[in-house]
C-alpha cells in the first residue's frame, strides 16, 4: 500500500520549532526540585511514595535523578509542592506563571503571620 498525496506532511510549514528538553535535564531538575521540598532522608521518599502513591524504589529513583515521574505522578507532585510546580513552570519557560505561584505562597505567609499577631494580641 503507498501513501496518498494527501496524507498530513509530518514537518511544520510554519518553521516554528520547539526546544528540546532531554530526559536527563528534566529528571534532573525534578531531582533537584523534590530535595529541596521534601528533603533528602529516608522518610522524604516514604512521604512522596504515599502522596504519589507509588513504589518507593521508582520514587528512589526520582529524587537520584535516574528516572522521572509519569505525568500522573508529576501532577500529583505538582499539587503538593509550589518547588515542584516553578521547576515545571520554568522549564516550560512560563516564568510569567511562576509570579502568580509565588504571590500564592506569599499570601498563605501572611496570612500565617497576621493569626499569630491576632493571637498574641488576644493573650
Amino acid at each position: 500500500m503507498s501513501f496518498t498525496k494527501k496524507d498530513r506532511s509530518l514537518q511544520s510549514k510554519s518553521g516554528k520549532t520547539f526546544p528540546e528538553l532531554s530526559p536527563s535535564a528534566l529528571s534532573g531538575a525534578l531531582a533537584l526540585a523534590l530535595k529541596q521540598e521534601f528533603g533528602e532522608l529516608p522518610s522524604s521518599v516514604k512521604t512522596v511514595a504515599k502522596l504519589t502513591n507509588s513504589n518507593e524504589r521508582a520514587v528512589r529513583n526520582w529524587f537520584d535523578g535516574k528516572n522521572s515521574p509519569s505525568a500522573d505522578n508529576l501532577v500529583i507532585l505538582m499539587r503538593h509542592s509550589d518547588q515542584i510546580l516553578r521547576t515545571v513552570l520554568e522549564l516550560a519557560d512560563r516564568r510569567d506563571l511562576m509570579l502568580a505561584v509565588g504571590l500564592s505562597s506569599l499570601r498563605a505567609q501572611l496570612v500565617d503571620v497576621l493569626s499569630a499577631i491576632d493571637e498574641v494580641q488576644g493573650s
